[in-house]
């Protein structure tokens, strides 16, 4: 991914849409009394109608836990979610299911979070179905859903295989936009694609967001996808959030040394330049675990 300037510059004003404190969530360990593991150590965090927050952080951080854990994906050991002025946390499976109009996930790989049996229109119908629309009115908002994420009217009649990988998480996108949701969790959404047709997503959900006023929980592990997407910016290191700013500043002069480790170990074309950085972030590694 190309490092552009900072798309989303302004924080949407407003109150909370959610809102994430002192969150815990830990797992069981593996074998006879052995010790549950801490994954995410007491997080906060905020998202306004129509913002993007940037999650960031490297593999193992907790960063999609707590996309997981605002879904009702992973066991909250403590702490509190609240949506909407309303507390999700413990929220029993029966009555999860009515957040579903207003709260949605697109997942990493779009080859495995499309059914390959069932067709795209069958796919993009079910929600619909499931809040009751009806057969002509799903087969509206189908095509509707369709032209949105540029693809052809006709291809709600094919199956997943037929389409590229940027095209099935095109799918996913529709699939998650179908019920007009006020917040989507991007779980690492275009990790998966390549440099160009990570482009065209990130465009696309861009375009979406400006349309419809829709809020982003952006999960990355990539500073540049982050800085071209998000308002904001949470970077997490071993599942406590360690810095938090407007986006500009976080992925340019970040003030956490975790922070700089990650903006340095981003690679440049430049062999010198590169060789330069790997030194610097593994000075910055070593003040963050000193930090730590």
């Amino acid at each position: 991914m190309s490092t552009q300037p900072i798309t989303q510059s302004q924080e949407p004003p407003g109150e909370a849409l959610l809102t994430v404190e002192r969150l815990r969530v830990s797992f069981p360990g593996k074998g006879w009394r052995a010790p549950a593991t801490e994954v995410l150590k007491g997080v906060d965090l905020t998202i306004r109608p129509g913002e993007t927050l940037g999650l960031v952080g490297e593999s193992g951080s907790g960063k999609s836990t707590i996309g997981r854990a605002v879904l009702g994906l992973a066991p909250v050991t403590s702490g509190t979610v609240t949506f909407d002025g309303r507390r999700i946390d413990h929220l029993r499976p029966s009555r999860r299911r009515s957040l579903g109009r207003d709260l949605q996930v697109i997942f990493q790989d779009p080859y495995t979070s499309l059914n390959p049996s069932r067709t795209i229109g069958d796919t993009l119908a079910e929600p619909l179905i499931a809040q009751g629309a009806g057969a002509g009115a799903s087969r509206e908002r189908i095509a509707d859903l369709l032209q949105r994420v540029h693809l052809p009217v006709d291809s709600a009649s094919r199956l997943p295989r037929e389409f590229s990988g940027g095209q099935r998480q095109r799918i996913a996108i529709a699939r998650a936009l179908a019920l007009d949701p006020r917040l989507i969790i991007c779980d690492e959404p275009v990790s998966a694609l390549d440099l160009t047709t990570q482009r065209t997503v990130l465009d696309l959900l861009l375009e979406i967001q400006q349309a419809t006023d829709v809020a982003y929980l952006f999960v990355s592990h990539d500073l540049s996808v982050v800085r071209f997407m998000s308002h904001r910016v949470a970077v997490i290191h071993r599942g406590e959030i360690v810095e938090t700013g407007d986006s500009a500043t976080v992925t340019t002069t970040p003030s956490h040394p975790y922070t700089r480790t990650l903006l340095l170990a981003s690679p440049v074309a430049d062999v010198a330049e590169q060789r330069r950085r790997r030194e610097a972030a593994r000075l910055a590694a070593t003040a963050a675990e000193q930090d730590a």
